[in-house]
């Protein structure tokens, strides 16, 4: 197991996050305590604007949060850093750049030499499938490749913690299973711990060790599932009379949460 897999622990103590000031003022979490142990996977769950993306944008350290205590490996976050990478949405690569000239830009910012770059690049790519397409440029990939490209310029630099906010969300459903089963690979190889914001109940099941399940507006923790489904996990898993279980479990604390934001449990 590689070095990192004793890293990348992440604790939220009492953590708000308020929006504005006076009547325009809007608070986003409330009261959120929450433990990640290193190398673990967890999906975050809950109602369309309930707060989900903020609690990656307070981890990543472009959100400050107004009260309470966010740390990663005992450091307290107040500014976006290395050891965390964040995979958003939509792709955001360099347009004028080629795949390996964005996969290397994290690298050359950090002052690593040429073939040192070159050499880290071409090997996260060719992991990813992706070794022919190095002089290709974004708008020359298909949806899919753009964000295989936007994860490899993130894994390049080894973070201890991967932020994902619905990072599949935009592909159809045979390329997002196919990017769900090349991250859970990834993440078995390297072993960082993964925070995965998703709409997706059947995404967060398949992914995750634990769902967390937020409350509407303030976003509250309501509850939290344990996944307990074997790994390494295939297609097949979908299927399962275990999974489909758990499934109706979640969508059932989703809709509740969905018409009770006050009585989180």
């Amino acid at each position: 197991m590689t070095e990192t897999a004793t890293l990348g622990a992440i604790a939220l103590h009492g953590v708000d996050v308020h929006f504005g000031e006076g009547k325009t003022a809007v608070q986003a979490l409330s009261g959120i305590d929450l433990n990640i142990a290193p190398g673990e996977f967890v999906s975050i769950l809950g109602p369309s604007g309930c707060g989900k993306s903020t609690i990656i944008g307070a981890l990543a350290g472009f959100t400050p949060i107004t009260a309470g205590e966010l740390r990663v490996d005992a450091e307290r976050v107040t500014a976006p850093g290395p050891e965390r990478g964040v995979v958003f949405q939509q792709h955001t690569l360099f347009p004028w750049k080629t795949v390996a000239q964005n996969v290397e830009f994290g690298l050359k910012m950090r002052g690593v030499g040429k073939a040192e770059r070159e050499r880290k690049s071409r090997a996260i790519l060719g992991s990813m499938g992706l070794s022919e397409f190095l002089s290709h440029y974004p708008h020359q990939l298909s949806g899919g490749m753009q964000q295989r490209v936007n994860l490899a310029r993130v894994l390049v630099n080894r973070p201890r913690v991967i932020l994902m906010d619905e990072p599949f969300c935009s592909l159809d459903a045979q390329t997002r299973l196919q990017m769900q089963e090349l991250l859970l690979s990834l993440w078995h190889e390297l072993h960082m711990t993964v925070v995965f914001v998703t709409h997706e109940v059947d995404e967060a099941l398949f992914l995750s060790d634990r769902v967390i399940v937020l409350t509407q507006r303030p976003a509250r923790i309501k509850t939290e599932v344990t996944v307990e489904l074997p790994r390494p996990r295939t297609r097949d898993l979908l299927t399962s009379s275990e999974f489909v279980s758990l499934k109706r479990q979640l969508l059932d604390l989703l809709l509740g949460s969905a018409f009770a934001p006050d009585t989180p449990s």
